[in-house]
């Protein structure tokens, strides 16, 4: 019996127990292989429920665990740490015409996921301006940090991702959102993006300096309000200043 053939058996209800299977005595070990496969596709379903509470709480908890079961049976972990596992769930929630009327989904699963890869990401050292001339902070070069995630919707996500975790956040009103998740401490946080946000994050390569990327930016998005963008890139820890290696 090789692994793909055990693995196959163990996400599929329907499947046979693998051949060779007994237990202590030897006898065949329906029973037990049963019980594990019930255990494991359990704990798929509480991982999926652990990385994506607000899409969770969205859909309610029977139609998230037909999903949970959905995407372990069709994309199962490719990896032990189970922190990377629903890469996938985005991409399987925006085919499935069941959730077709809510077409915000996708982009709310992709944004948990980018907060748990920020949270899950390499630690740094946060870009520093303080008694930086102007000149001199527009010379800078900087990058996004290892931690920095961007996620760009025609959906208020944000605004939805907020109302679901805080009920006295305002609600959802509709409009296009990008988001800039920076983590500056242990935990991920959410800013949302004025427009042009995401043209300037693309240019911060770590080769471009800031006055560029903001050039880009303002073409991008005429009307650009230059400190507010400033301000939640540079305050967030969002930034760092590239590694000899990344240069």
């Amino acid at each position: 019996m090789d692994h793909s053939t055990f693995a196959a058996a163990l996400l599929d209800p329907a499947a046979p127990m693998p051949e060779g299977m007994t237990d202590p005595q030897g006898r065949p070990a329906g029973k037990r292989f049963d019980v594990y496969r019930n255990n494991v596709t359990a704990s798929l379903i509480d991982a999926l429920q652990t990385g994506f509470p607000v899409l969770h709480k969205l859909l309610g908890d029977k139609s998230f665990r037909t999903l949970a079961l959905m995407a372990a049976r069709h994309d199962p972990p490719r990896s032990r740490q189970l922190s990377q596992y629903g890469a996938s769930l985005p991409d399987l929630i925006a085919r499935l015409p069941a959730l077709g009327a809510y077409p915000y989904l996708p982009d709310i699963a992709r944004l948990e996921l980018a907060m748990r890869s920020a949270y899950h990401a390499a630690d740094h050292d946060a870009l520093q301006t303080d008694g930086l001339s102007p000149e001199a902070l527009m010379d800078l070069t900087p990058c996004l940090a290892p931690s920095t995630r961007v996620v760009a919707s025609p959906h208020p996500i944000l605004s939805i991702w907020r109302r679901n975790t805080d009920p006295d956040a305002p609600a959802p009103q509709p409009g296009a959102e990008a988001v800039l998740i920076a983590r500056p401490g242990f935990d991920p946080v959410p800013h949302l993006l004025p427009k042009g946000g995401v043209t300037f994050a693309e240019a911060l390569t770590g080769h471009t300096p800031l006055s560029l990327a903001l050039e880009r930016a303002i073409d991008a998005a005429p009307g650009l309000d230059v400190a507010a963008l400033l301000t939640v890139f540079l305050t967030s820890g969002a930034l760092c200043l590239p590694q000899p290696e990344d240069q």
